[in-house]
């Protein structure tokens, strides 16, 4: 059930956005952490993909402050760091702290911000 839901995901998103035969987004990717916070709403979320690691706040609904949330996401924090040399490649904590640094990582936040939390919240 995971990996059907996974990759419909990730082909839906493949069909939806332009992306370089560079990176695959969404084909390799791996929860590995999804836990309720326990003193406000929310799920924290962490995995892998595409060479990435993440940390993300996602919610089920909207943020009632729009700046608060990525876009349309549902997430309100998101951390990703490239594996391979622990470089930093974005930061959004209730803002923009740290822009995608590469192609390939707005590549990996326009995937999360498309489903991660409908993908989420569906279990």
């Amino acid at each position: 059930m995971f990996s059907m839901r996974r990759r419909e995901w990730a082909r839906h998103e493949s069909e939806n956005t332009t992306m370089s035969d560079e990176i695959d987004v969404g084909d390799d990717l791996q929860i590995t952490k999804n836990e309720r916070r326990k003193s406000a709403g929310g799920i924290w979320v962490r995995g892998t993909l595409n060479g990435h690691r993440f940390d993300a706040l996602v919610f089920p609904e909207h943020a009632e402050c729009p700046d608060y949330e990525i876009g349309d996401s549902k997430i309100s924090k998101l951390w990703i760091q490239r594996i391979s040399d622990k470089t930093q490649v974005y930061s959004w904590d209730r803002g923009l702290d740290v822009p995608a640094q590469t192609p390939d990582a707005q590549k990996i936040v326009d995937f999360l911000c498309a489903g991660l939390a409908d993908y989420v919240y569906a279990e």
